[in-house]
């Protein structure tokens, strides 16, 4: 059983465990993307020769000419791993700072007070931390039933030990605010963001002091989830935030690609956002003969849709969107980009609302 992940938008505030876990992988994997074989070294020309066919030659820019595209792909995964390093590397030293300043307020409390940190610890986190009621057990299984699909008898303990480590969690990282503020503590170090142009369907007015870029994948599962989540935001914050579309169509979705098209066909005729909704509402429906029906029903002009999608009129400007998501490090959908700091993920409106709050108070935009 696997229960909902609880996704900090600061490294280390309640997940100090989790992100140098996900680092700790990433620092060994990354380094790869910046390693040179010898064969592809500084000194390679397109006139080496790479196969001789009896007098003849096959040359370097003769093969570069056919592989073409393959080399614009690992091109793109190489600029993908490289943005991926950089925030890697920010995030660690983001986890890293917050620990060693944690570290440090709690140890001049306990010195103040004449006292350990385990002491410390102890009289102002864990002896708050009251029990897990069955009726809180009771309120999170029905909440998570459909995700964890087992009887509550087998997994009752799990939930009252997620639970209470939460309780926990809240309780030491409001004590340690506390200690921060009494400390005068100043982070100078910001969250990474990256730099990713709003262009696409959006909602919102483009002088909204937020900005949400999302890349997504008519045929993902977990881009549908996100949807209600995305949808109460916009209700939520009004003009103070805009939403943008961008298209990342994963190559394991053979209908991923012209379910994209299809959308920019509709906004074509103003209805972009009725066939986003419609195609997530019906993903197992997304042929070309779905899409069209799809238009059909939501009352556009039949002849021009069908025409826009049978070109292929935007299937430059799907592409566009994929290599610019690639280029932001974006590897898999949902992702998203708030004021350009990177969220992945299915995640729920309480954790987005999170940063964009955050956003905003950084703002001072009430």
């Amino acid at each position: 059983m696997t229960f909902l992940k609880t996704f900090r938008p600061n490294a280390g505030k309640g997940a100090l465990a989790l992100a140098a876990m996900a680092l700790g992988a990433g620092i060994w994997i990354l380094p790869a993307c910046s390693a040179q074989t010898g064969a592809e070294g500084s000194e390679a020309t397109d006139g080496d020769v790479l196969a001789t066919i009896g007098a003849n030659s096959v040359t370097r820019a003769e093969i570069q000419t056919e592989a073409e595209s393959g080399l614009e792909q690992a091109k793109m995964q190489k600029l993908q791993c490289e943005s991926t390093y950089e925030r890697t590397v920010h995030q660690v030293m983001e986890t890293t700072l917050e620990r060693v300043v944690r570290d440090r307020v709690l140890t001049e409390e306990a010195t103040a007070r004449g006292i350990t940190r385990e002491e410390l610890i102890e009289a102002e986190v864990e002896s708050k931390v009251g029990e897990v009621t069955d009726e809180q057990v009771d309120t999170f299984y029905a909440q998570n039933q459909a995700q964890i699909r087992q009887p509550k008898e087998q997994v009752a303990a799990q939930i009252r030990q997620h639970l209470g480590r939460q309780v926990r969690d809240t309780v030491y990282n409001e004590f340690i605010t506390s200690l921060e503020a009494k400390s005068n503590v100043d982070y100078k170090l910001g969250p990474y963001r990256v730099e990713v142009a709003a262009d696409g369907p959006s909602k919102g007015p483009e002088s909204a002091p937020v900005t949400i870029v999302e890349f997504s994948d008519f045929q993902c599962p977990y881009c549908s989830r996100v949807v209600p989540s995305m949808d109460k935001v916009t209700e939520k914050y009004g003009d103070k935030v805009q939403l943008v579309f961008r298209h990342f169509p994963l190559q394991f979705h053979a209908e991923a690609q012209k379910a994209a098209e299809a959308s920019l066909c509709a906004h074509d005729q103003g209805k972009f956002w009725e066939m986003h909704d419609l195609m997530f509402e019906e993903q197992s429906s997304l042929k070309v003969a779905d899409l069209k029906d799809k238009a059909k029903r939501l009352e556009m002009e039949e002849a021009a849709f069908d025409e826009c999608l049978d070109s292929g009129k935007y299937f430059e400007a799907v592409q566009e969107d994929m290599r610019a998501g690639v280029l932001a490090g974006v590897s898999g959908t949902p992702a998203m980009f708030i004021n350009g700091r990177f969220v992945s993920g299915a995640q729920p409106y309480e954790n987005i609302a999170e940063v964009i709050d955050e956003e905003l108070a950084r703002m001072s935009v009430n």
